[in-house]
């Protein structure tokens, strides 16, 4: 399958010089990868807006490393990367929108690192397209400055499939640091996710028998992953406990098919689950039937052509990286298909290079000019998306904010413990802890949070029209967004 490719590679490294995949020009330059980059972060500060808040699992990982109060629970599923990777901000710092703007400058870094990783193996203006269509995607845009791991395993796919091309064999030092480096990166953030991204990698690695590139991935998994291995002993009982724990939160893994689950996010739902909505628009969700259609034809453009493998290899990553997300659990969200999605944006990339340009003259025009008004459209609906998902979630987040100032005034104010609906986020707003006795944050009991209230502020948030806790049907209450809010202070009798 990847013969010939290798063989192109082989000979790039003979004549020192890397060449576009048709072999006919040098690759001089980088400025459109960096066009592309830094318009992407651009796009961030501008669309997603610096001051949106912070979300619900964004404030579990920042916690961690923040000294604006107490660390959340931190569940089995998660891994610590992405509170390693704000630290350098978040551990001074207790601006949202400092972290924004450095999330969204290292991001677009990130993102140009990653394009630049395939130079040579496509045409520089594929590889540009290929960054501009994953970058453009509406869920690329939210998550990139924002504190969450998925999108960082996508570009950590991306790098790490180019380099593990690169350094099969040969004196490629640069590309198997890159490798390791990438490997690890994807391990650092969410270990289960970077193995079934490199699953095609190591098949084949061991079907070629490429034993250092196998060697180089597999110590960049181990360094990436070594915390979080170490911290399911330590914390969670033993590694196979917390993969089970894991599951268990996830609500069990199997055999679920969850593909109408994906579909109905892409209207902007950043977590479905559960998932019972409408379908989107069809004009919302069209560019998803789209795209394994075009990546499909960059497969069969890519063996016509003689270099099947730096299609077909990024092509399998992505299909192994979407796979447990499709199939595997009951909900879904956007964020978890970005690695495939980036992975897809190459082999989609070429596709319409090659629809732009094999048509005989008289119909070329015509074709261009309707693939420029189809990603036109596909650019209009991804903004319109992104618009929505943005006012929407800051408006959540604001109402957070509220509740925290009015825990505040009510004399709930740190150190102090919240509990009920929505505690995690309001919690790290109001500078408190969280508890809950049930669900995937389960880390407390009944008895301890009423032995509690002796000593600490205690608030807990209950939807209207439904019964509080045991330990709170006598403290004082107050209507809050939609919400009762009851709470107790030490010393007031209760």
């Amino acid at each position: 399958m990847a013969g010939s490719a290798y063989a192109t590679l082989a000979g790039i490294r003979r004549s020192r010089l890397l060449r576009t995949s048709g072999g006919t020009r040098p690759v001089r330059t980088t400025a459109p990868l960096a066009a592309v980059a830094a318009t992407f972060t651009l796009a961030q500060l501008l669309l997603v807006r610096p001051g949106m808040g912070l979300g619900w699992d964004e404030t579990v990982y920042v916690s961690q490393v923040s000294a604006h109060g107490p660390a959340a629970f931190f569940s089995a599923p998660r891994a610590r990367g992405i509170s390693l990777l704000v630290a350098p901000v978040a551990a001074w710092s207790s601006s949202t929108a400092l972290l924004r703007i450095y999330l969204a400058a290292l991001s677009g870094l990130a993102l140009f690192l990653a394009l630049r990783a395939w130079r040579g193996l496509f045409p520089l203006r594929v590889l540009a397209l290929a960054g501009a269509l994953f970058a453009s995607l509406w869920v690329t845009s939210f998550y990139g400055p924002q504190a969450m791991p998925n999108y960082w395993v996508a570009v950590g796919a991306t790098a790490a499939v180019a380099c593990f091309l690169r350094a099969h064999d040969g004196p490629e030092r640069a590309a198997r640091w890159g490798l390791a480096a990438s490997a690890a990166l994807m391990a650092w953030m969410r270990p289960t996710d970077a193995v079934w991204a490199v699953l095609p990698l190591l098949a084949l690695g061991l079907a070629r028998r490429h034993w250092r590139s196998l060697a180089v991935l597999l110590a960049g998994l181990a360094a990436g992953a070594a915390e979080w291995v170490i911290e399911a002993y330590v914390r969670y009982g033993g590694l196979m406990n917390r993969l089970s724990e894991g599951s268990a939160i996830q609500g069990g893994l199997g055999w679920h098919i969850a593909v109408t689950d994906q579909l109905r996010s892409l209207g902007g739902e950043t977590l479905c689950r559960p998932c019972t909505g409408r379908l989107p628009n069809p004009a919302v969700s069209v560019w998803w039937f789209v795209l394994p259609v075009l990546a499909a034809l960059g497969l069969v453009v890519a063996v016509r052509t003689g270099r099947p493998a730096a299609t077909a290899v990024p092509l399998a990553c992505a299909v192994s990286a979407a796979f447990p997300y499709l199939f595997l659990i009951g909900y879904a969200a956007p964020r978890f298909l970005l690695p495939a999605y980036a992975l897809l944006a190459l082999p989609v990339a070429d596709a319409l290079r090659y629809l732009s340009t094999a048509p005989r003259p008289p119909w070329r025009p015509v074709v261009a000019t309707l693939l420029c008004l189809g990603l036109a459209a596909h650019l209009a609906v991804q903004l319109a998306v992104l618009v929505h998902t943005v006012d929407r979630t800051t408006a959540a987040h604001r109402g957070w904010s509220r509740t925290a100032s009015a825990l505040h005034r009510l004399g709930v104010r740190p150190p102090c413990l919240l509990t009920g609906g929505d505690a995690t986020p309001i919690a790290f707003y109001a500078g408190c802890s969280s508890a809950a006795t049930d669900g995937p944050d389960a880390n407390s009991t009944t008895d301890r949070i009423a032995g509690t209230v002796r000593r600490t502020p205690v608030a807990t948030l209950v939807p209207v029209g439904s019964r509080p806790p045991s330990y709170a049907r006598d403290w004082p209450s107050a209507l809050l967004d939609g919400q009762r809010l009851y709470y107790s202070l030490p010393g007031n009798g209760r």
